[in-house]
């Protein structure tokens, strides 16, 4: 994780805003608050305070809250113990759902335990999959503004906050066709998150609510938002299947390119205990030895696409990953799944220019196998692509004008630290980090 240097507890202002923050779990939801928090307690403007749930999903997750608190040891950390969550009916449900729910299910037990912080907390900042739930906790036990860091694309915040409208005028409870969202148009049936399909699904139900309440905000700011080793990441929520994994593992054999490849079989990092030669075709390490590196490891992947040697990223179209490539100026082939808000991410990808979608490429179908010459074929053509790498390029010097001071995000942060001191009360005000 790659956080600024530490300020002293004296650079606090006596007297500064008291941000509390309560994240969810997954790390592609806890990067951005770290993020957020590294930056603020940088500044030294305002006093914070973490909630973390208790016990964590996963190592990675302990890990970095752990170096959070040990670089910033000004930011208070408020211990935060879940409610069991005894439910049959959610048996094989994915451990972040489930994490999530628990989280909700226990809000109600917030309301004291950011009552009793000290100093008396100023706001909240909170995570959209907890919108529907710490919302109502701020404003009806706390009064406190409650904001939400919204770590997708403006595309899929407005799809959440107009899901409720489309579902109540179909009178439906899931999704059954195409979107017309205002201001978007008309968004495909397979463009949205598909387990939406399902109304029995937990991720459904979450999403239907949380938009109910994301759509009553009354505040939202301006929405600011030699290249030759591909790197190959798809996040511990994109566990493929083996078959496909040695698929990967052939393309990026036979694009005769060096590469970089974090495997992961699993969702949850405590339960990958496979080793590489469990999942790799016999000899795969042998053949690709001194141009190809595979690990299992978590990765500092801000320092990998950092580095000046990487000129593509293989991505699952994450929204940390794709600000953090767009940031860096490294291409991207994107290969979202269904399940979250990938595929609408990866049209940001098309849109702005700077990488290839291939729609027909899937995780959940058996049938839709992506081959290993068509990943070798897409890898070298987008290596290959001038006009991609020039507009990554610029994105990335976008990106940087953008964070500078004086630029639109750095505004936008002080435009955030400047509604902490107005007593007027905004329920639900958006924080949108998005790729122009």
């Amino acid at each position: 994780m790659a956080l600024a240097a530490k300020p002293s507890s004296g650079d606090q202002a006596r007297g500064a805003p008291h941000l509390v923050f309560i994240p969810s779990a997954g790390m592609g939801h806890i990067h951005p608050f770290s993020r957020f928090i590294a930056a603020l307690a940088s500044q030294g403007a305002v006093d914070i305070s973490v909630v973390i749930a208790l016990p964590t999903v996963s190592e990675a997750e302990a890990d970095h809250f752990a170096a959070l608190f040990a670089t910033f040891p000004a930011v208070r950390r408020i211990d935060f113990n879940l409610l069991p969550l005894d439910d049959a009916t959610l048996a094989g449900t994915d451990p972040f759902l489930l994490r999530w729910e628990s989280l909700r299910r226990s809000a109600h037990l917030l309301g004291p335990l950011i009552d009793g912080a000290a100093p008396r907390a100023s706001a909240i900042v909170t995570d959209v999959t907890l919108a529907s739930q710490v919302i109502p906790v701020a404003k009806n036990e706390l009064r406190l503004p409650c904001h939400i860091l919204f770590i997708s694309c403006a595309t899929m915040m407005s799809f959440l906050a107009y899901f409720p409208t489309y579902v109540d005028g179909a009178n439906t409870d899931h999704l059954t066709g195409d979107v017309d969202v205002p201001g978007i148009g008309r968004l495909p049936v397979d463009y949205p998150p598909q387990v939406l399909r399902d109304p029995d699904n937990l991720f459904t139900k979450q999403f239907i609510a949380n938009g109910r309440e994301i759509a009553e905000a009354d505040g939202i700011p301006p929405q600011h938002p030699a290249r030759s080793v591909v790197y190959v990441a798809f996040g511990n929520r994109n566990a493929a299947a083996l078959e496909q994994i040695r698929e990967i593992g052939a393309g990026l054999e036979a694009s005769g390119c060096r590469f970089l490849w974090v495997v992961k079989t699993t969702v949850v990092d405590r339960d990958d205990t496979a080793e590489l030669n469990d999942v790799l075709d016999d000899g795969f390490l042998g053949r690709v030895h001194g141009r190809g590196l595979v690990i299992k490891e978590w990765v500092d992947q801000e320092a990998v696409l950092g580095h000046p040697a990487v000129g593509l990223y293989v991505s699952h179209c994450g929204w940390n990953s794709v600000t953090e490539s767009a940031a860096c100026g490294v291409p991207m082939l994107a290969w979202p799944m269904t399940l979250g808000d990938q595929r609408l991410v990866a049209t940001v990808i098309r849109s702005a220019g700077f990488g290839l979608w291939l729609e027909h490429w899937s995780w959940d179908r058996e049938s839709s196998l992506v081959r290993a010459a068509e990943i070798a074929e897409k890898v070298k053509a987008v290596m290959g692509d001038e006009a991609i790498s020039a507009r990554a390029k610029e994105v990335g010097r976008e990106a940087t004008k953008a964070v500078a001071p004086g630029g639109s995000s750095h505004r936008s942060m002080q435009e955030f630290l400047a509604t902490l001191g107005s007593l007027h009360f905004y329920r639900g005000l958006l924080i949108v980090m998005r790729v122009s």
